[in-house]
């Protein structure tokens, strides 16, 4: 059973939801509420919800968006992922800005993903279900309804797609075509989240929201290795 500070994944995740804008803070916070069993806590700015984090809060993800007064999200980040006690958490900037400047500097400054409003579902659920580990062969199948011998069909046409996807996604970056590569980006991610791979599918979330060589390299090179892995469980869960 793993732990993050005093959290136990078998228990409800806490999620931290900082925005000043109550309307927003809380459609964010219904969204996340649509995704699963989580305990959602709210935060009204930076400085709240570093208070929050000074007096023990240990969420296992925080959404947080990237301007408001006190402190802002940026120096949010700054402050947690230079804490040692709270680098590890998962950490998503969410905002109106969708230029690449604005993107760049947060993945510069260490966030875990960003988000632009306004707020879709599909954005948020690979960043949570990534928090949860990802599916042995057996527990895939068992879900999709499907035996192993059909399991393994989908995953050769999930790394033959992986395989593909890199000179498609080097010529839309290199085209400017951003809308091309994120909506390649949104089917490798529905493909790895099909198949039990979540955090292969948080990295194309990312990759998606910022469709940059790095991301989309980082994105690609995960999720390769990551159903290698899961390649190799099938073989032992098939034998």
């Amino acid at each position: 059973m793993f732990f993050y500070g005093n959290r136990c994944l078998g228990a409800a995740m806490k999620v931290l939801v900082v925005d000043d804008d109550v309307v927003s803070r809380m459609m964010l916070m219904h969204l996340v509420d649509g995704c699963g069993r989580y305990e959602i806590l709210e935060a009204e700015d930076g400085l709240d919800a570093w208070r929050q984090f000074e007096a023990g809060l240990r969420p296992a993800i925080t959404f947080c968006d990237l301007r408001m007064p006190h402190l802002s999200g940026t120096e949010l980040l700054v402050r947690v992922k230079a804490n040692p006690a709270l680098a590890a958490m998962p950490f998503v900037l969410v905002s109106a800005a969708n230029d690449s400047a604005t993107m760049d500097e947060t993945v510069q400054l260490g966030a875990d993903g960003y988000v632009v409003k306004p707020f879709r579902v599909e954005q948020l659920r690979p960043h949570l279900i990534a928090l949860e580990a990802d599916e042995t062969p057996a527990a895939c199948a068992a879900r999709l309804g499907v035996d192993l011998a059909r399991l393994a069909l989908y995953f050769s046409g999930l790394d033959r797609q992986l395989a593909e996807a890199g000179p498609v996604l080097d010529d839309f970056l290199a085209a400017g075509d951003a809308a091309g590569a994120g909506e390649r980006l949104a089917r490798l991610r529905e493909g790895c989240a099909t198949t039990g791979l979540y955090a292969a599918a948080a990295g194309f979330a990312r990759a998606e929201a910022a469709p940059r060589p790095a991301p989309v390299t980082a994105a690609l090179t995960d999720a390769r290795a990551a159903l290698a892995r899961r390649l190799a469980l099938f073989e032992g869960a098939s034998s």
